[in-house]
């Protein structure tokens, strides 16, 4: 099983900007596609975006273009660069393997992103 550290988030006006990382233990790591999920108040968990093991990425509607997800697979860590945040953005991010799996290991502890004036 994989464990996942996030850190990074706070609380930041709408319009500003965030980053977000994750990292991850084991090998398998490397050879993984990883997602950046989130889950507001109230609603389901959601895929924000994920990236391949070869570095392709794909994003939500939600999010083109103001987000964007990279990785360094020898720190084990992958990022979510958050630009022009709006209200609607306020949740908890998570990271884990994508696609999800409950057998390949829990959720982590989350960070929380709150997007106010």
């Amino acid at each position: 099983q994989v464990q996942f550290v996030e850190s990074g988030g706070g609380l930041v006006q709408p319009g500003g900007s965030l980053r977000l990382s994750c990292a991850a233990s084991g090998s398998i790591f490397r050879f993984s596609a990883m997602g950046w999920y989130r889950q507001a108040p109230g609603k389901q968990r959601e895929l924000v975006a994920y990236i391949s093991s070869g570095g392709s990425t794909n994003y939500a509607d939600s999010v083109k273009g103001r987000f964007s997800i990279s990785r360094d697979n020898a720190k084990n860590t992958v990022y979510l660069q958050m630009n022009s945040l709006k209200p609607e953005d306020t949740a908890v991010y998570y990271c884990h393997i994508y696609p999800y799996k409950p057998v390949q290991g829990p959720w982590g502890q989350g960070t929380q992103v709150t997007v106010s004036s």
